[in-house]
């Protein structure tokens, strides 16, 4: 019996098959040929997150800071310890961190806060009311960013010497103020210019405060000066970023946090949030 001849729709789909093995033959799979590009010296784009750094100017990305000491946690509302609170300028640590800070809250430039989120830069604003103003919603910003807001006295006076009724006035009505407009009570207090006295620290301590902060080393138009001790920077200190406002012809904030983070990557260190520590 002869065979029968291949019908038209028969040869169609021989043909057809025998195309799709053959490009199955000669195809690349997409992974061997992403290893061929590589191999070739051509790489995928970077994702933008490894380039934030670089919109910051820094040219290398903030290593992230150790796991900060276990501490007791403290009930909300909690009585502060009895005894006056400590007063500090750098932290007693092994970790290699240093602490940013900035004082008053004159300054409110919406890049530092894009800065501040796009970073996770742990920094602490140690603010003022008189100096802030009708600018509250900036610092909201920037809490939510990830910002510490932290108490700097209401009107900003040189507390020394003062009577305790007024610098109790200062402390506390500045703490109410932060309570009420962000829902947090600050434990940690800077005097303005670095100034106190015995009767400051009780004053503080009614009002809740853990530890006064003062600063080893304030950012200055040529670098870093420091107040005591070696003219480095070292693991725990507690630094002042100061604002335009100190100098209307310096660079804006965002540019000296910059200048400040650069060396702080020159010295092998990052920066740890200051909370976390005191």
């Amino acid at each position: 019996m002869r065979p029968r001849p291949a019908r038209p729709w028969q040869l169609a789909a021989a043909l057809l098959t025998a195309a799709l093995l053959a490009g199955c033959a000669t195809s690349v799979d997409p992974i061997e040929r992403l290893g061929r590009k590589a191999a070739q010296g051509v790489r995928p784009p970077s994702p933008s997150a490894d380039r934030t750094y670089r919109r910051w100017g820094l040219e290398a990305p903030l290593p992230a800071p150790p796991k900060p000491p276990d501490r007791p946690p403290r009930p909300a509302g909690a009585t502060p310890p009895a005894g006056p609170p400590e007063v500090v300028d750098r932290v007693a640590t092994s970790d290699p961190v240093v602490f940013l800070t900035y004082d008053d809250g004159a300054e409110k430039d919406p890049r530092f806060v894009d800065m501040v989120r796009e970073l996770r830069l742990p920094v602490s604003m140690f603010l003022t009311d008189s100096v802030v103003g009708p600018g509250y919603g900036h610092f909201a910003r920037l809490m939510s960013a990830g910002a510490d807001l932290q108490n700097h006295t209401l009107d900003h006076p040189s507390l020394r010497g003062l009577p305790y009724g007024g610098q109790r006035a200062e402390i506390c009505g500045q703490r109410d103020r932060i309570r009420s407009r962000f829902g947090v009570s600050p434990r940690l207090f800077r005097p303005p210019y670095g100034r106190y006295d015995r009767t400051t620290l009780r004053a503080a301590a009614d009002c809740g405060v853990s530890a006064v902060v003062l600063w080893r080393g304030v950012t200055t138009d040529n670098g870093l000066r420091f107040r005591h001790g070696p003219h480095e920077l070292r693991a725990g200190d507690i630094l002042l970023v100061a604002s335009g406002d100190d100098d209307l012809d310096g660079p804006p904030l965002r540019d000296r946090t910059t200048r400040l983070l650069r060396r702080i990557q020159e010295s092998g260190l990052t920066v740890g949030r200051l909370q976390d520590y005191l």
